[in-house]
């Protein structure tokens, strides 16, 4: 006798990679290439979850640009939509250094210059976290928002 088997939903990944030069015209080109390929998937610019991806590829796209940038050497998006959400990953070879793990994260003092990207990318992600690029050397930031109607 065989237990009766539960029908499952197929599993639907959809995926877009995309190096970029770590300057601060890869970093623009990286969030209207993210707005796109979202629009492109069916989430609609001017939406909740496309501007919070938007917002998230911004900043950490800026961050790999002026914090992790080695000299000859691209950054990497990378966008997938799997069930419940969109998967945000920006990827450096910077080895020296890593970002503070969300718990980790501080909000600025008034006045300083920097120290806001991840504090905007918590309050937009629903979950993040820092691993080590694969391969190596590197960082991978990865960042998710939840998707409220599966599309």
């Amino acid at each position: 006798m065989h237990a009766p088997r539960i029908p499952q939903s197929p599993v639907t990944v959809r995926v877009f990679t995309q190096r970029l030069t770590a300057t601060p015209r890869g970093a623009r080109l990286a969030r209207h290439l993210a707005r796109s390929q979202l629009d492109l998937w069916g989430i609609p610019h001017g939406t909740d979850v496309s501007e919070a991806v938007a917002a998230i590829v911004a900043e950490l796209a800026a961050n790999a640009v002026t914090h992790a940038r080695v000299p000859g050497r691209d950054f990497e998006l990378r966008l997938s939509l799997v069930t419940g959400s969109v998967r945000v990953e920006v990827s450096d070879t910077y080895a020296d250094g890593r970002p503070p793990a969300p718990a980790d994260v501080r909000p600025p003092r008034l006045l300083d210059e920097y120290g806001r990207g991840l504090v905007l990318v918590q309050a937009f992600a629903d979950r993040w976290e820092v691993v080590d690029r694969d391969p190596s050397p590197g960082k991978t930031v990865r960042a998710e928002v939840d998707v409220p109607k599966w599309l």
